[in-house]
């Protein structure tokens, strides 16, 4: 049914944090189901902890355990366990790392077979996930071996838009990680997200420098000369509108960031430090790149809140309705690069007689 709402999975993250919380809280509330069907992958055991943990009595999901019966009209539970689960909340385990690492897999098949359509994942402990023949980092290079695609790691709250050229890596390993290839690809799949997923028709990128004041000229180190500065200019060469090196330390503050509809940053606390602090509790991260859409709260498993009730389900809640918005973009951007929306050919005029 092509005029259905998107069905939208959503990854239960770990159990012993606060991701069921704002989950329940943000589909606690009846209108988000006028936008989208959620589909969780948990089990009706722990999610019902979940609800007696945080006292919401006025709200239970549909529980399926077949794609095939999603209900429009309800928050969806796809059962995967039937097994009790020690939940310890605010405290790390292997066992709830073990679970969420499935409950991602689920999704990423209903994903696969289109039964949902987009993803939506609750915050993970990555020192809980293993892995077999490999060291599990994040959802973002999990994400792109499951389904796809050279992911970018975009965090973004209404026109602030920052990615990263390193994720989650040490610090002493960032500069070693970075070469022209590697910053100019990242702009390339920048851009084309700015194009497709955003619709922002002629973006400007910002690309900070590496050293302290972008190097200060070769002083403070090379590789705003060397690298940076290369990249940006072949980027140039290939239509993409990029700008930089900008210094870091200045550049949020002095308010550069409103001038541009993203920011390239070299590594993960470069970008995210001034992100969060200006955005509190709203922020999405996305990752582009990939061939699905993907989106979560900006935030982590909050343990320290974990069942109290104190856990604010804003980021959670516009992860959903960002997820939604670039689904829509995306899916109506390649319609139109593929031709399928083609403006109606002019009728031929009927040319009279010359005199």
């Amino acid at each position: 049914m092509e005029n259905r709402k998107p069905i939208v999975g959503i990854s239960c993250g770990d159990l012993n944090g606060i991701g069921l919380e704002v989950v329940i809280k943000t589909f606690q509330e009846s209108m988000m189901l006028d936008f989208c069907t959620p589909v969780l992958f948990a089990s009706s055991k722990v999610t019902s902890y979940h609800r007696k943990a945080i006292g919401v009595q006025d709200f239970s999901f549909n529980i399926i355990n077949d794609l095939n019966e999603v209900n429009q009209k309800r928050a969806n539970l796809f059962n995967l366990w039937n097994d009790s689960i020690p939940i310890s909340l605010g405290n790390p385990s292997e066992e709830t790392g073990k679970r969420a690492l499935e409950s991602i897999d689920a999704a990423c098949d209903a994903l696969l077979s289109g039964k949902i359509d987009l993803l939506v994942t609750a915050p993970i402990n990555k020192n809980t996930i293993k892995i077999e023949n490999g060291h599990f980092s994040g959802h973002t290079d999990y994400l792109a071996e499951k389904l796809g695609g050279s992911p970018l790691m975009i965090l973004y709250a209404e026109d602030l838009r920052v990615a990263l050229v390193t994720g989650h890596i040490p610090i002493k390993e960032v500069a070693s990680a970075l070469n022209q290839e590697t910053i100019l690809n990242k702009l390339k799949i920048l851009n084309k997200s700015l194009l497709q997923d955003f619709g922002i028709r002629k973006p400007r990128i910002a690309v900070l420098g590496l050293n302290p004041h972008a190097g200060d000229d070769g002083l403070l180190g090379d590789e705003e000369k060397t690298i940076i500065t290369p990249a940006i200019e072949e980027a140039t060469k290939q239509n993409i509108m990029a700008y930089g090196p900008y210094a870091a330390d200045g550049f949020f503050g002095s308010n550069q960031h409103k001038k541009f509809d993203a920011i390239l940053a070299m590594y993960h606390d470069q970008g995210l430090t001034p992100f969060k602090a200006l955005t509190f509790e709203n922020g999405v991260n996305y990752t582009a790149g990939l061939n699905f859409i993907r989106t979560s709260p900006d935030h982590g498993t909050g343990y320290a809140i974990a069942g109290k009730n104190e856990a604010s389900p804003n980021s959670f809640r516009n992860a959903v309705f960002e997820a939604l918005e670039l689904f829509k973009n995306r899916k109506e951007n390649i319609k139109l690069a593929k031709g399928a929306l083609k403006p109606q050919p002019m009728e031929k005029q009927k040319m009279g007689k010359v005199r």
